[in-house]
């Protein structure tokens, strides 16, 4: 049995992959900053502690693994955080190199065709640098993950849920490629045994091309909900559209502003070649991937507060409209 470290192992990427590694056969070990909290929330893993940060303790953490899965980034976390990331893979891809790993798999974010945001660029840097190692490594990069608990999904559910009408924002007409979360979870499995060469990276794209508007009116149509009325207005820059998607979704404004900003320019793949080399053509669209997302929600306590209240007196009224 072949052990791999997994880093992000609390995270929403993290969380999902734990199950499915350990049902391909690979022993997983777990590097998390709360060794003791993680392991009462999922004593079935091996948690050890530490930080991607600390060289010392990736050396320790790696040593007797074969593979390595890097699902860290931060979003907003700091003024300076692009440098603190790129800093970070760095002392990872050496202590990886250290340890002799085979294989390093890192899930990034799609290219943008224009400047993009510090997020994005952050995603990206962190990538080459993790490639330029020692270790042989292979980048996925994704636009929209959609699943529960994913951070852009949450933003675009919340939106669909409570607001009835919204200003439409440049930023809706940008289009992406989301992806399911399930198929994430089979790129990354796929990637830590494809054969390749060298170092490089693959985009790993949803089945199909959409626009901001066009996610959101697909969310409504998943939630049984009237589409928002939405009306132009193209002078609302990034900035105030973070400031009102963080008013109405639970996404923190940093984050917010993080994500918008992302979405101002088009996200779309390269190719979908890495697709046809694993074998793996048929990937779930959008309204199947966010059905999953709403199943998952619903298995878990009501949304609290005014929102939830709002949230479920939006559904009351649109299947009980003479109430």
């Amino acid at each position: 049995m072949k052990s791999i470290l997994l880093t992000g192992a609390t995270g929403f990427v993290g969380s999902a992959v734990r199950p499915r590694l350990l049902a391909s056969g690979w022993h997983v070990r777990c590097l998390t900053r709360d060794a003791a909290r993680a392991r009462a929330a999922a004593p079935g893993f091996a948690w050890v502690q530490g930080d991607v940060s600390e060289e010392a303790a990736c050396t320790a953490a790696l040593r007797g693994c074969q593979a390595a899965l890097y699902l860290v980034h931060g979003i907003g976390t700091d003024a300076h955080y692009q440098e603190l990331e790129v800093a970070a893979a760095e002392k990872f891809a050496r202590a990886a190199g250290e340890a002799g790993l085979e294989r390093i798999v890192y899930l990034g974010g799609v290219a943008p065709q224009g400047e993009g945001s510090e997020h994005l660029r952050s995603r990206l840097a962190v990538g080459e640098a993790l490639r330029a190692g020692p270790v042989k490594t292979i980048e996925l990069r994704a636009s929209m993950i959609v699943g529960h608990d994913s951070l852009s999904w949450l933003i675009v559910r919340d939106l669909a849920a409570r607001l009835p009408a919204m200003i439409l924002p440049a930023w809706l007409k940008s289009r992406t490629e989301p992806v399911a979360i399930d198929d994430v979870l089979v790129a990354l499995l796929a990637a830590l045994t494809l054969e390749v060469q060298a170092s490089t990276w693959f985009d790993v794209p949803g089945p199909e091309v959409l626009s901001g508007r066009e996610i959101l009116e697909q969310t409504s149509r998943v939630m049984d909900l009237p589409p928002a009325a939405i009306f132009e207005v193209p002078l609302l820059t990034p900035r105030l559209s973070s400031l009102w998607v963080h008013l109405v979704s639970r996404a923190r404004w940093s984050v917010a502003r993080e994500v918008v900003l992302g979405l101002t320019e088009d996200l779309l793949a390269h190719d979908d070649h890495f697709w046809q080399l694993i074998g793996h053509p048929h990937r779930q669209r959008f309204a199947e991937a966010a059905q999953h997302a709403l199943d998952a929600e619903r298995r878990e306590q009501p949304i609290p507060g005014l929102w939830g209240a709002v949230e479920r007196a939006r559904s009351y009224l649109k299947h009980h409209p003479t109430a």
